[in-house]
């Protein structure tokens, strides 16, 4: 089982901004927990999301742990071109399934940003990279209420068609469920055939039934965010994703090897408290590393 932490970009990016070194330091203590993928920042405008401003500063200044596969998410060409001149060979881009929330994000249709993906997956390869598209409100959307998951599986026959090198299915509002889960694999190809990643928020407490749902399907790659940081700012009442460590202490007690520390995850989650000044919602953070028994 295989964890990508994304903290540092999808937590970071929901929270007023923080110093560069607060960042790096955040960054630099998850490289340490044994993670092995880390979603580092975005390139994305500006003024767009201010928060990631500083995404060559911070990526400049973090130590790169050997074993550690880092990524960048990009909203487009321009920014997949940043993310290249920073030295990431690893990219994700986004393209939601909900027309509605395609435009709130990035301001353009579906339809439109799929175009602008099939130019970005040729432009990354041809400087050596790989392409991840990510599939955000694969399980709802929060103007357009259910998505429907044949609607996804063409979106991803289409990324596939142009050169995809992976794909993920995000619960951009915490509305998937185990059916939901079960739903969308009955429509989208298995991830035996394709590598897949699956991105849970917890607005409405389902993320970890979902990840035991999609392990029990065959997928064998999340996403999680220290401390349940992170959210989606065009997503109203979106919550925080599921937090790495309760993933982790889960798996933990289920005998499944992630590889993580959880005694040094949970010295990133305390950090992550102290840089954003407040209390995250991880139960873990509350209860304590072990179940009482």
């Amino acid at each position: 089982m295989s964890l990508r932490e994304v903290g540092p970009r999808d937590g970071l990016q929901n929270e007023d901004p923080v110093p560069t070194a607060a960042k790096v330091a955040l960054l630099d203590a998850l490289s340490s927990t044994g993670v092995r993928r880390i979603e580092a920042v975005s390139f994305v405008h500006p003024k767009a999301i201010p928060q990631m401003a500083d995404a060559e500063e911070v990526w400049a200044a973090a130590h790169k742990e050997p074993g550690v596969r880092y990524s960048a998410l990009v909203p487009n060409s321009r920014g997949a071109t940043r993310a290249l001149e920073a030295g990431f060979t690893e990219l994700e881009v986004v393209v939601s399934a909900s027309d509605t929330h395609n435009r709130r994000n990035v301001n353009r249709s579906t339809a439109e940003s799929l175009d602008d993906i099939t130019g970005l997956i040729d432009q990354v390869h041809e400087a050596g990279g790989s392409v991840e598209v990510i599939v955000a409100t694969s399980f709802g959307c929060p103007y357009e209420g259910n998505v429907a998951p044949e609607r996804v599986a063409g979106i991803v026959r289409r990324v596939l068609a142009d050169g995809a090198d992976r794909v993920a299915y995000g619960d951009t509002t915490g509305m998937a469920t185990p059916r939901r889960v079960r739903e969308l694999f009955r429509a989208v190809p298995p991830p035996t055939r394709v590598p897949t990643l699956l991105h849970f928020h917890n607005t409405r407490g389902t993320g970890l039934a979902n990840i035991l749902t999609a392990l029990e399907l065959g997928v064998v790659e999340f996403d999680a965010s220290v401390g349940g940081l992170g959210g989606c700012p065009y997503a109203p009442g979106a919550s925080g994703n599921v937090a790495t460590e309760e993933v982790v202490h889960m798996l933990a007690d289920m005998e499944i090897e992630t590889g993580v520390d959880l005694d040094k995850l949970i010295d990133a989650a305390r950090l992550a408290q102290k840089i954003v000044g407040r209390d995250l919602p991880s139960g873990v953070l509350k209860a304590g590393p072990r179940v009482p028994r």
